[in-house]
């Protein structure tokens, strides 16, 4: 499962761009509440999520894990398991407490980092996006919301449900054309917290054990 996580954290969740095109096509209800939720976000000084992170094969999570998530502005601080991910707003750093390594690297300009809301951005340029009606969700009568790549990124589909009500996500599917799913599920939301001024500073002293590579 470790190894899952490492990987999704790492991987799954980059999404390379595309191109503006002619031919995507965006539902405007659906357009409407990802505006507004995006809106929200942006509104608030911070936000936290607490959320459940599931991962499996064939369209089927056969695990999940508790996760973490503080952003501010376009600063991010994600925890799942014994794996850490922080974006000081410069560069990226992958922690990974049970092998004792760290991953440095600067953003790639053609990919879209790690979040629990990223396709709140990428969906304006990269997807066909559709409208599905009303779906409950942990006990939320949530609105459905379908993403589908304009061109191959290695993703099949995305599968966001949105609270309208409050203007905030629920429930996140990804689904890869490979057939791996990964899956954020919201528990709890907070924002507007008194956050440490060193939530989003990685700190070397603290890793002398470890072994750290900048690429």
């Amino acid at each position: 499962m470790k190894n899952i996580i490492s990987k999704v954290i790492l991987g799954s969740f980059v999404v390379g761009a595309v191109g503006m095109t002619s031919a995507q096509k965006i539902d405007a209800k659906a357009k409407k509440i990802l505006d507004d939720i995006t809106a929200n976000y942006k509104s608030k000084k911070n936000s936290y999520f607490k959320f459940s992170f599931g991962s499996g094969l064939n369209g089927q999570v056969n695990k999940t894990e508790p996760g973490i998530y503080y952003t501010a502005g376009e600063k991010y601080k994600l925890k799942i398991m014994d794996t850490e991910q922080i974006f000081d707003g410069n560069k990226i750093y992958n922690i990974n407490a049970d092998d004792m390594e760290v991953t440095i690297a600067k953003p790639n300009g053609s990919a879209t980092m790690f979040s629990p809301i990223n396709y709140l951005s990428t969906y304006r340029n990269e997807y066909n996006v559709t409208y599905n009606g009303k779906k409950t969700v942990n006990g939320v009568n949530a609105d459905f919301i379908k993403l589908t790549p304009v061109k191959a990124n290695g993703i099949q589909y995305v599968y966001i449900f949105v609270d309208s009500a409050k203007k905030q996500m629920v429930k996140l599917e990804q689904h890869g054309s490979n057939k791996d799913v990964a899956v954020i599920a919201i528990k709890e939301y907070k924002e507007n917290q008194d956050l440490d001024p060193n939530m989003f500073v990685f700190d070397k002293n603290k890793f002398k054990n470890y072994v750290i590579t900048e690429l």
